[in-house]
């Protein structure tokens, strides 16, 4: 049985950095991230679709994604969403950033 639990708190003010990395892979569409996210993550965590709207809409307001609409081979229309120069950049800042929090936990932790 499994004791650890990733809670929506310990990762708030991340989802943006989660959408960015796989953006920096592969453009998708917006359940498409909710399920590599879930997926990666081992099933450990789940982004829940209003939370991964809400930052799209913030990461296309700043710049640093923008969007198009697929084609509709496959069913209905899809939104998809692709990164841009600026949100490589920030994607870059971000990690930095985690990184360096990181280390600092591991320290006092």
């Amino acid at each position: 049985m499994r004791t650890n639990k990733i809670t929506s708190d310990q990762l708030r003010g991340h989802s943006d950095t989660m959408i960015l990395r796989l953006l920096s892979e592969a453009d998708h569409y917006g359940y498409e991230i909710v399920k590599l996210i879930a997926e990666r993550s081992g099933g450990d965590y789940e982004l829940k679709e209003a939370t991964m709207y809400s930052s799209v809409r913030r990461l296309e307001a700043d710049g640093d994604i923008e969007w198009y609409w697929g084609d509709e081979s496959q069913g209905g229309r899809r939104k998809y969403f692709r990164i841009t120069d600026k949100g490589k950049a920030t994607y870059s800042s971000n990690k930095s950033n985690w990184e360096y929090t990181k280390r600092i936990l591991d320290k006092l932790l």
